[in-house]
């Protein structure tokens, strides 16, 4: 019992260090996005590996708005298969491998007043960097999501020497310990219990709540997918089909449609 009080121990510690910490950073990136939102553009969002997780968890949810394009290459995040094809090794792989960014990028229409948000737990592979330094190629605001505390004790790795933190206009932390794991248990050489899910999720809905209150100060009130449970069934329909729909309306440009 003891080991998981320990990871609800460190767990809590890390949404007090985000509360700590990291608000003014939130209320920045949370300008740049709503100014994208507001103005009719996207927020393009990237990871890697787990990291692939925020992005779905910033649109759609119950609870959230459109505005969010992520940017998800299954090559560089598919999980399901460990081994064989698809595995693990080859997506580790290919996130170091420079010059794959841009190649993605030119599958997308964009432009002012989009935005970018790059989520990436150490901030220093090749890939994630390298689409840091295309974003900002194209005069887009870049907001990072790292640890800290992770980035700053590995070594750059891209051919810049840049990390992901340098480049960014906006970087805040997710408040987890380098490494990671963080329950040391007796007669066991490695630590267990990832924390970088707790706090990256904590920081793109604290950036979502955020977002959506500088929207609707500014007029823009966004189109939220509610559950049935709060606005009944046929409320519920209507408000995914509009904001499905707006979702749909803002592509239209990223893909070359209008």
């Amino acid at each position: 019992m003891s080991a998981s009080l320990d990871y609800l121990t460190a767990a809590q510690a890390i949404l007090e260090r985000i509360r700590r910490t990291q608000m003014d950073a939130i209320d920045r990136a949370a300008e740049i996005c709503a100014f994208t939102i507001a103005n009719e553009g996207l927020v393009h969002m990237f990871a890697t590996g787990h990291s692939r997780m925020f992005l779905e968890e910033m649109y759609p949810r119950h609870g959230s708005f459109p505005g969010f394009h992520p940017i998800v290459e299954l090559s560089l995040t598919y999980h399901n298969q460990v081994v064989g094809a698809n595995g693990q090794r080859q997506a580790l792989f290919l996130e170091h491998i420079e010059g794959f960014a841009p190649v993605i990028l030119r599958n997308f229409v964009i432009d002012y007043p989009d935005s970018f948000l790059i989520f990436s737990h150490s901030g220093v592979n090749e890939v994630v960097v390298e689409m840091g330094l295309e974003a900002k190629k194209r005069n887009l605001p870049l907001i990072a999501v790292v640890s800290r505390d992770h980035c700053e004790r590995s070594a750059a790795r891209h051919s810049s020497g840049k990390k992901l933190p340098e480049i960014a206009d906006v970087t805040i932390d997710n408040g987890t310990p380098a490494g990671d794991a963080m329950v040391t248990i007796p007669g066991l050489d490695d630590p267990v219990g990832p924390g970088s899910t707790i706090g990256a999720a904590t920081v793109t809905n604290a950036l979502k709540a955020a977002i959506a209150e500088k929207l609707v100060a500014m007029g823009k009130h966004p189109l939220v997918l509610s559950s049935s449970l709060l606005v009944g069934d046929e409320a519920s329909r209507r408000k995914f089909d509009a904001s499905y729909d707006d979702y749909r309306r803002r592509l239209k440009r990223v893909y070359g449609c209008e």
